[in-house]
């Protein structure tokens, strides 16, 4: 009962931790009446086609200096820029009608923006750090950005409408027995599509004279279909926008809570998470005792065995006594260097589960997850430049310097060419997002700069340690093999062995591409937290599971089928993405599939890695361990 109680205070304490969202070390901000508050122009997004823009790749109205700025390595490498806009807001005075600028629209523009409007791009906004949203009143929840227009049906025609003028409502709190000031805690967008007209005959346009008749600030914008702005022939655009002030209760510290709640079928989201810890714990359990019962009586029985004739009358796991510790036949390099690297993956994915669950990763800190994963990667090389030496020097391996570099090269190597190869593709887009040299240098500069030579001192200490004790002797002469029944087969038990590890994630995964390709928010880093838990062990005790069957058949080849046992919940995830994509999500073209199946392979590459290196250390353990334990001559 206390063992419960303790685990259930545990999981709680991680879940709450989960939910905390202020980042340290980031100021509150707050503004006087009439303070300039800089709106930022962000990326223009669509979930249909994948390919992100800057908000200036569009003909909308700028400023004459529009330098994009990002603020770190990962916002760079997303591609995740903000400009400042013409927009002016300025603290709690209400603005009606303002005229941003007037443009005419070839028919190069019209064409771009028909192209967006098809594809249901979305226009990004930051205020004081929170993303623009547009609310929906029936179903009780925001969307992140507004669209850029819409297609309304004439018949079989379809006409394209811009979305030239916005309605800006921001909520501000204020509490003077507290902080002097106001603080903005709510930024949402009324968009309209509003074919402005004025007198031309009076004078020519001037943004700052000129009144129009569509909406001033006696008659504020309202939804005319007679009046939409068209977008199917070249045509001349003004673009306006209203600022509203409203004030709210609500805490600048729960500021984000309106983007967190999404859509309202996550609700499901909590239910699907206990469900699965439940089970998969007590499978951990079932197995687990099995497992304690099943060889406590083996062992027992090898003990026991005192004549000779019982002796000789020995099968199962005792009999490759003199072989399981023997070095694999098929390439024991690549074996080590796989599993050093995963290794050095689980290490970056603990850490940076640590920074989530800490705050530092709040969703306000755009870019922080990207930039944390690829620094702690890069600091953890020394892990696996160790584990790879020590695996290595226990298969008797002698070209040290060949596996460190292969060590140092190969999981880089493979995430780099397949992001090198999305990144021209976006850019061959037209799109601005791509990520651009300088930061791509910066990449290899922390590469050979920083995590190679970590592994090399990794390596060294791994090849200087004594090699990992074995406990029993591997004869000169290998055993031979008996015929294996169907289901000890290599493909069938490997597929197997997958299975259990990818059915911990699958329901946390879901969420987490949701969050990927639907630009939807993730942050229960707690409940993430807890599934990583549940993964390691899932995959530690398959894996042993299949590697004690294995052994019962004489078979003492487990080194690889150890790590492709659990390691094979990769092609899972990668079969998983492909049924996400086909059931769940609406992408439209060759360059986004290219991009989503790009990405989808560096994460189940990933994950097979992490996966497989779990459940080749789980094995190493549990070998020595069983053959520790008996009497062997």
């Amino acid at each position: 009962m206390l063992r419960a109680n303790v685990f259930i205070a545990v999981v709680s304490s991680l879940l709450l931790a989960g939910s905390a969202y202020n980042l340290p070390g980031v100021t509150v901000s707050s503004f006087q009446t009439g303070d300039h508050v800089a709106l930022k122009a962000n990326q223009v997004t669509s979930t249909k086609a994948q390919v992100p823009f800057d908000y200036y790749d569009l003909p909308f109205c700028k400023r004459k200096h529009t330098k994009g700025k990002a603020d770190n390595l990962g916002e760079r490498l997303s591609g995740d820029k903000e400009t400042t806009s013409p927009y002016i807001l300025r603290m709690k005075q209400d603005e009606s009608c303002v005229i941003l600028c007037r443009k005419n629209h070839k028919k190069d523009d019209m064409m771009k923006f028909r192209q967006m409007i098809d594809q249901e791009y979305r226009v990004h906004w930051l205020l004081d750090g929170l993303p623009v949203a547009v609310r929906n009143d029936e179903l009780g929840y925001v969307t992140r950005g507004y669209p850029v227009g819409f297609v309304a049906k004439s018949g079989s025609k379809a006409h394209h409408f811009l979305y030239n003028h916005v309605r800006i409502i921001v909520r501000y709190a204020e509490d003077p027995a507290n902080y002097e000031g106001s603080r903005i805690v709510g930024f949402e967008v009324v968009p309209f599509s509003i074919k402005h007209e004025y007198d031309e005959a009076k004078a020519d346009f001037d943004k700052t004279d000129t009144v129009l008749k569509t909406c001033n600030q006696f008659s504020p914008a309202v939804h005319n279909p007679e009046k939409f702005q068209g977008v199917d022939s070249p045509d001349e655009v003004i673009y306006t926008y209203d600022v509203k002030w409203e004030p709210s209760d609500l805490l600048w510290s729960n500021r984000w809570d309106v983007y967190l709640k999404g859509n309202p079928d996550d609700e499901i989201h909590y239910f699907s998470i206990v469900n699965s810890l439940m089970i998969v714990l007590f499978l951990t359990g079932v197995v687990a005792m099995i497992m304690l019962r099943t060889l406590r009586k083996d062992i027992s029985t090898y003990n026991e065995m005192q004549t000779l004739e019982e002796a000789q009358e020995e099968s199962g796991w005792k009999l490759v006594h003199g072989d399981v510790f023997r070095p694999p036949a098929f390439s024991p390099m690549l074996l080590s260097v796989l599993a050093g690297t995963g290794v050095q993956l689980l290490a970056m994915t603990c850490f940076t589960m640590g920074c989530a669950l800490l705050g530092l990763l709040s969703p306000s800190n755009r870019g922080s997850l990207l930039t944390a994963l690829l620094l702690i990667f890069v600091f953890m090389g020394s892990c696996a430049g160790y584990w790879s030496a020590r695996v290595y020097k226990l298969f008797h391996g002698k070209e040290w310097k060949r596996n460190t570099v292969l060590t140092a090269l190969l999981y880089p190597l493979i995430m780099g060419v397949i992001f090198v190869g999305t990144n021209v593709v976006v850019s061959q887009q037209g799109s601005s997002t791509a990520a651009p040299l300088t930061t791509l240098l910066s990449v290899l500069l922390l590469w050979f700069g920083v995590s190679t030579p970590l592994v090399f001192v990794g390596s060294y200490f791994g090849f200087k340690k004594e090699t990992i004790d074995v406990p029993v002797r591997t004869n000169q002469i290998a055993r031979h093999i008996p015929d294996q029944v169907w289901y000890t087969n290599p493909i069938f038990s490997v597929a197997l062995g997958g299975v259990l590890p990818f059915g911990a994630v699958c329901i946390e995964l879901f969420f987490i591409m949701s969050a990927m390709w639907l630009h939807q928010l993730y942050f229960v880093f707690g409940f993430l937290f807890v599934v990583l838990i549940i993964l390691v062990v899932t995959c530690a005790e398959i894996t042993i599971v299949m590697c004690y069957f294995q052994l019962c058949n004489e078979d003492y080849r487990w080194w690889w089928r150890s790590y492709l046992s659990a390691g094979s919940s990769g092609v899972y995830l990668f079969l998983y993405s492909v049924w996400y994509y086909m059931s769940k999500l609406d992408i439209e073209g060759f360059v986004p599939t290219v991009l989503y199946f790009a990405y989808m392979s560096m994460i189940s590459i990933t994950f097979m890695m992490v996966t497989g290196s779990i459940g080749f250390f789980a094995c190493l353990w549990f070998v020595r361990k069983i053959y520790g334990a008996i009497k062997v001559d």
